[in-house]
């Protein structure tokens, strides 16, 4: 049997399943995207077992070494899962220039440091002094609280029609610097876990590739395209200027998370230069049908990660609220007190926007398991905090944004952008 068959067979039900539960979700008046992850949840290993189990092909393959073939699918689904979210950055920079970050600049600056800080020192608190963990569980569970998925939130802005709005851009920029943050934080944690230290030379050494890396491809490269981005269509290949910025895109993305970075965030900046060219090339018109078939691959994937067994040992579940009440009240506050100045509406929206961990968790608890960190009990309470601050998230922005005065069609527009709101 071909070994591709079955993986084909996945690939099928993945996207048959996404599409089915956004159908059900639109006309249940919720965010598709949740409907996208319920259904990884249901089609999973861990459920239906639907998908994620090699055929007779694939354990061939492998010599009839099953462990084998199974890491094998997981690669491939990683593989896939990832250029989805690739995708979706790079669709949500061509939304956004670069003069419209810098605008809000300081303020994604402060939404990302108060959005970090009160997280990591509440989480610790609360597992570490208060319940009684040894010290390095309490600094893995606050790593584990820093993070935000900006991928389930762009996802939301942009099926609601609202990426060009204020929030949108200072949520984006924050979520920026949010990761370079996380990955610092990391970076000293994964330190303290495996040699018991970490020197102040390594911390500077990975502050400065990501700071370089994210300063000159925004400032350069978005002067690189306005000064030559006319030549583009002069090229030889067919649809020149949209090849040259997938190029860009994956480029970006790999380079990006070779120096530590999300690869979604070289995703975004990308996006975000060639949204100097958008408009004349009609790119985000020509990415949408690659947006469209790649983006819920991620999002059912990242479902048929979760087991959904964990939520049914109380001890667990019962801890796992408890972080994931942190989770939200400390991006909320901590992200709105950045927002101070701004209505109360536009606080909300970036507290709650800031607040989904997704994947972005569910990588951090895995290096603590991996490293011996956490036992398998505290991995369980991150995995179920990283579930529900993605599972609320999407239907409170569009609650948000549907009742908000100043965006009475946002909700049902998705092609017109809101309009900006000033900082008082």
């Amino acid at each position: 049997m071909n070994a591709s068959v079955g993986l084909l067979y996945d690939l099928f039900v993945i996207f048959l399943a996404a599409k089915i539960a956004a159908e059900v979700f639109e006309r249940l008046h919720q965010p598709p995207v949740i409907g996208e992850l319920l259904a990884g949840v249901l089609i999973g290993p861990y459920a239906l077992g639907l998908i994620g189990q090699p055929d007779a092909g694939l354990i061939a393959l492998f010599g009839g070494n099953v462990a084998a073939a199974e890491e094998a699918i997981e690669a491939i689904y990683h593989l896939i899962a990832e250029l989805g979210v690739i995708v979706l950055l790079f669709f949500v920079g061509l939304e956004t220039r670069v003069a419209d970050m810098l605008r809000v600049g300081g303020r994604a600056a402060l939404v990302a440091v108060l959005g970090v800080v009160a997280p990591f020192v509440l989480g610790f608190a609360l597992v570490g002094p208060l319940l009684g963990h040894p010290q390095l569980e309490a600094i893995f569970v606050g790593a584990a609280l820093v993070a935000t998925s900006v991928g389930i939130t762009a996802r939301v802005l942009r099926d609601l029609g609202v990426i060009a709005s204020v929030e949108s851009r200072i949520i984006l920029g924050a979520a920026v610097i949010d990761d370079i943050l996380a990955m610092i934080i990391l970076a000293i944690v994964a330190g303290l876990a495996t040699t018991g230290s970490v020197s102040a030379l390594q911390i500077g050494l990975i502050a400065g590739q990501a700071v370089l890396f994210t300063g000159f491809v925004v400032l350069v490269g978005s002067g690189a395209v306005r000064r030559f981005g006319l030549h583009l269509d002069a090229l030889r290949m067919d649809n020149a200027p949209f090849a040259v910025a997938l190029l860009a895109m994956l480029g970006l993305a790999a380079l990006a998370a070779s120096i530590g970075l999300a690869a979604i965030i070289g995703a975004f900046l990308a996006g975000m230069v060639f949204a100097e060219a958008n408009e004349r090339y009609e790119l985000e018109r020509q990415a949408l049908p690659i947006y469209q078939f790649l983006v819920p691959f991620f999002f059912v994937i990242t479902g048929s990660q979760v087991n959904w067994r964990l939520f049914l040992d109380g001890g667990i579940l019962g801890l796992a609220l408890a972080i994931t009440l942190v989770a939200l009240l400390t991006k909320l506050g901590g992200c709105g007190l950045g927002m101070l100045g701004y209505r109360w509406r536009s606080v909300a929206i970036v507290g709650v926007g800031m607040a989904p961990r997704g994947e972005v968790g569910l990588i951090v608890a895995s290096l603590g398991l991996s490293l011996g960190a956490i036992p398998s009990e505290v991995f369980g309470v991150v995995v179920i905090m990283s579930v529900l601050t993605t599972l609320v998230v999407p239907p409170v922005l569009r609650l948000l944004y549907a009742r908000d005065p100043a965006r009475p069609h946002a909700a049902e527009d998705r092609t017109s952008p809101a309009g900006l709101l000033p900082e008082l």
